[in-house]
């Protein structure tokens, strides 16, 4: 956890929940009460952390807590992204005089919320793909989370690059040409041009956007099918090299919906989370207040 403090009294408390695509914050008082909840785009740091503090403001402001102000909060940050050093020291060092904050990657805020700070595992999978673990003896342990650039398996990024590539080998005629390719040609074009241009500027978020075809085809197209499945059998990997025993939450639109998808073991081993990662962030920074 990497934490600052500046010593000014603190007026607010606030949950951040900051990934690939979006943004959430959730606003508390002192005694724990809710004020307002917020959105804006993506925070993850690997797209730059000027626009991460900025969306961070953004979901804030969106609380719509009258009065609010950076500098009288206290942030639990729970971001994609904070494994990279260069990454992480630059976003601290844009800090925007915020009272305090409390930095952690976005599963672990995820982890913390779904068990409410107790022993378990958390499977994420949205945007991107990572499987987080809080162990009996208090130690932390990550399986995944190496990025969509190189890994993110079963990931919505991950999903949508394997559409892609299967739309360039029906191109090539590598490939039979099905629903699943005609549907991503029908997004990104149907030229070699086209395909090229849109995998060029594509980033997390435009490949995560073509997840949603390989479900969407999955009824008529056995590549479809089949996509899901590896993704099902990638995040089965990540949450058996976490842990063999801990009960499992899921969490991300990915995971949720690839659920019955996952092997039986881990069903046996499935638990409804209590909370979300924004919850797990607030969690994070309400566990810092000073004692009355």
């Amino acid at each position: 956890m990497t934490s600052r403090d500046s010593g000014r009294p603190v007026r607010w408390w606030v949950g951040i929940d900051g990934g690939g695509t979006s943004t959430r914050a959730l606003v508390a008082d002192a005694q724990g009460r809710i004020l307002g909840r917020g959105e804006a785009g993506a925070s993850a740091l690997n797209q730059g952390v000027d626009q991460a503090w900025r969306h961070i403001a953004e979901a804030i402001a969106g609380a719509g807590v009258a009065g609010l102000q950076l500098r009288d909060c206290a942030l639990g940050l729970g971001l994609s992204g904070t494994g990279v050093p260069a990454q992480l020291q630059g976003f601290v060092a844009a800090d925007p005089g915020v009272a305090r904050f409390a930095l952690v990657t976005d599963g672990f805020a995820g982890l913390l919320g779904a068990h409410g700070g107790e022993p378990g595992g958390l499977l994420i999978s949205g945007t991107g793909s990572v499987a987080e673990a809080l162990l009996p003896d208090g130690s932390h342990r990550m399986t995944g989370g190496w990025g969509w650039q190189i890994g993110d398996e079963g990931s919505g990024a991950w999903l949508g690059q394997q559409a892609m590539k299967l739309a360039h080998a029906a191109f090539d005629g590598r490939a039979t040409r099905g629903a699943l390719a005609d549907s991503v040609g029908a997004v990104a074009g149907t030229r070699r041009e086209d395909l090229l241009a849109f995998c060029a500027q594509a980033g997390q978020g435009g490949y995560a956007s073509l997840a949603r075809l390989v479900f969407e085809n999955e009824a008529g197209d056995p590549a479809a099918a089949a996509l899901l499945d590896a993704a099902a059998r990638a995040l089965d990997a990540l949450a058996v090299a976490l842990h063999p025993t801990l009960p499992l939450a899921l969490a991300g639109s990915i995971a949720l919906r690839l659920g019955d998808r996952l092997s039986p073991a881990l069903q046996a081993r499935r638990v409804e989370p209590r909370g979300d990662a924004v919850a797990g962030a607030l969690w994070l920074i309400q566990q810092q207040k000073n004692p009355a």
